[in-house]
């Protein structure tokens, strides 16, 4: 049309949908304490794809809808996140079954995490909560399960 001058249109930012390549800084921290569990901010950030199962599926939606450059907080309770303790992943095993599955050839201490084989194939992942020449003890919960947390994102750029 005559008399119309071509404007460019400001393109709006990009935002995390799912399957999404992200950078990001992130940071989940104990809700009660403070205290940081994880956090890539004051270091190199992260790159991920959502999806792919490199961050909990949980957080990887507080994440969707953000636009790059965004700094948001979620404060997340135990069912939001991790899910709640289970009692039943609390499970005994016979020490001399503990140490075929681990080759009775390390020094295991209470709290140290372990990986056990799994039934036709794969490896479950637990907490030794204790050891002693008859049983070993583990928790086969999230270590985060059962706690709130603050999940903390700044993204950097999605693709």
């Amino acid at each position: 049309m005559a008399g119309m001058a071509n404007v460019p249109s400001a393109a709006a930012p990009a935002t995390v949908a799912a399957g999404s390549y992200l950078t990001l800084h992130y940071r989940i921290s104990l809700a009660d304490s403070g205290e940081d569990v994880i956090s890539t901010f004051g270091d190199r950030p992260a790159t991920l794809q959502l999806g792919l199962g490199q961050l909990a599926e949980p957080l990887e939606r507080c994440l969707i809808g953000l636009a790059e450059g965004a700094h948001a907080s979620f404060d997340l309770e135990p069912e939001q996140a991790f899910g709640p303790r289970n009692p039943a992943l609390l499970q005994a095993l016979s020490r001399a079954a503990f140490d075929a599955q681990t080759g009775g050839d390390r020094d295991y201490q209470p709290g140290d995490p372990v990986q056990i084989p799994a039934p036709g194939g794969g490896r479950y992942a637990g907490v030794l909560k204790a050891l002693d020449e008859h049983r070993a003890l583990f928790d086969f919960n999230h270590p985060l399960a059962g706690r709130r947390i603050r999940f903390e994102v700044r993204i950097l750029g999605i693709l």
